[in-house]
């Protein structure tokens, strides 16, 4: 019998309020392309129910070059030198201060999981690895709990040994991986063929067998159609516990 699990969305697809009253965690989205104010932060922690969950999403600068196509909705400046500091956890001012910008807007909301995606351009190369392990061993770790989602055909035991190495929960699509290292599971559901996706009850029945029952679950949703999947997933969790 699964009891452990936190079904909720990337972002908010419904009003706020609305979307306290339904669900317990949210995954901000904002903070990876912008983080916002700490003012802005504060005030959706205050809006906030007592016991409501938010994780969020480590600023791309962190994680992603400035050739990404999502830097287009980055409104800090940067020069064409800072530029190439971006991305790929490189141990550079840059990085570094973009961690710091995303540790205070994880403060702000007592939020204690923080998401790195890495673009599929991340590969398994001796650099990157380096940086992963330059950064994670630099960056206070305090009572984060540091999730990596990688993509980019990373072989399995490679990842297994950096989460373990680092202490980083292994993220996956559970209908594409299976989780390899963790103290949670942390589901991200990306839609099977991509993101304008809707999830049968047949497929919700069959993610429902995937959640682990010794570990606590996070299953969030990050389709076009997330806001009804997490409805209707939430309503068979009910129904079985």
């Amino acid at each position: 019998m699964v009891t452990a699990t936190r079904i909720g969305c990337c972002g908010f697809p419904m009003a706020k309020k609305k979307y306290y009253q339904e669900f317990g965690v949210v995954e901000i989205q904002q903070t990876f392309y912008e983080p916002p104010r700490c003012a802005t932060a504060e005030k959706w922690r205050a809006e906030a129910p007592q016991g409501f969950e938010f994780t969020i999403k480590a600023w791309q600068v962190i994680t992603h070059p400035a050739s990404s196509p999502t830097y287009r909705r980055l409104k800090t400046p940067l020069t064409e030198h800072q530029k190439k500091q971006c991305g790929f956890f490189q141990m550079t001012d840059v990085v570094l201060q973009a961690w710091k910008r995303t540790e205070e807007i994880a403060r702000a909301l007592n939020a204690k999981i923080i998401l790195f995606q890495c673009p599929a351009r991340f590969k398994q190369t001796q650099e990157n690895i380096n940086n992963m392990y330059a950064f994670f061993t630099r960056i206070e770790r305090d009572d984060f709990l540091f999730v990596w989602e990688p993509r980019g055909g990373w072989e399995g035991k490679v990842i297994k040994e950096i989460c373990q190495d680092l202490g980083l929960v292994h993220c996956v699509d559970p209908f594409k991986d299976e989780p390899l290292f963790g103290t949670i599971n942390y589901f991200r559901l990306h839609g099977i063929t991509g993101y304008r996706y809707d999830y049968s009850s047949t497929e919700l029945k069959t993610l429902l067998q995937k959640l682990s029952p010794t570990r606590i679950n996070y299953v969030m949703f990050n389709n076009s159609e997330m806001l009804a999947n997490a409805r209707q997933f939430k309503a068979l969790l009910g129904h079985t516990l």
